[in-house]
């Protein structure tokens, strides 16, 4: 299977081969089409199995051709935050600029999330995309409780799309709360190729660094940082660090 089979546009798939990636993962090819379809989606897959790509790649599809988009992924800790917004600079660089564009993703660790929306930073009522990365992980952070209070300010008429690393008992009764009837994709450990882990998960930093001419992000701390995905719309807020407990 190809990206282009996967519903993927040539911007999106140049940007990809470009890295060298000539196939999907295992996850990828389940998740990219749910995403693109407007699905609900729960995905149990192991780490590195590509996952961040598997919804990055749709979500540029998704800004792209439906505009005015605002999606909001939380994430367990702010390194994956910054993987996650370098992903999307990388992979949107060849996308045609729209200055009518309002689109805009914001990625950050549930206490931020709740810090800006405290200070009426962020709008949360307006988000129609709610990724969650990983379920499992914010578990271990002790941060569900922060993603309950961050569910009650999100509109209910939205795509929700969760990743886990693992199936868990205590995360089961929010999981009901986010999704409704979703399509359930389930990546098995021991079936994960040396293809899908050859791939990996991460964007390679030297290509970020030459593409963005960024500061290093391990010197930004508490910061809000605003990017431009590959010098084009739209824009996107990382929220940097971790606040103290």
């Amino acid at each position: 299977m190809e990206f282009k089979d996967l519903g993927l546009s040539e911007p999106t798939i140049q940007a990809i081969t470009e890295l060298g990636i000539s196939h999907p993962t295992t996850v990828q090819a389940d998740v990219i089409p749910s995403v693109l379809e407007g699905k609900d989606i729960f995905t149990i897959a192991p780490q590195r199995s590509g996952k961040t790509y598997s919804y990055v790649f749709p979500l540029i599809e998704v800004i792209a051709q439906k505009k005015n988009q605002n999606i909001l992924i939380i994430t367990a800790d702010s390194w994956q935050a910054n993987n996650v917004s370098d992903s999307f600079a990388l992979f949107n660089k060849y996308h045609p600029s729209d200055e009518e564009d309002e689109s805009n993703v914001i990625i950050a660790t549930p206490d931020l999330v709740l810090e800006l929306s405290a200070e009426e930073k962020v709008d949360l009522s307006k988000i129609n995309i709610l990724v969650v990365d990983d379920i499992n992980l914010l578990k271990k952070k002790h941060q569900l409780s922060n993603l309950e209070q961050i569910l009650e300010k999100l509109p209910a008429d939205k795509q929700n799309i969760v990743f886990t690393n693992r199936r868990s008992k205590e995360t089961q009764s929010i999981l009901d709360k986010i999704l409704k009837t979703p399509t359930e994709i389930k990546i098995d450990k021991n079936k994960v190729d040396e293809a899908d882990l050859a791939q990996k998960a991460e964007t390679p930093q030297c290509e970020i660094k030459k593409m963005l001419s960024e500061p290093d992000p391990e010197t930004i701390s508490l910061a809000e940082k605003y990017h431009i995905f590959g010098d084009k719309t739209p824009r996107f807020l990382l929220i940097k660090g971790e606040l103290k407990q």
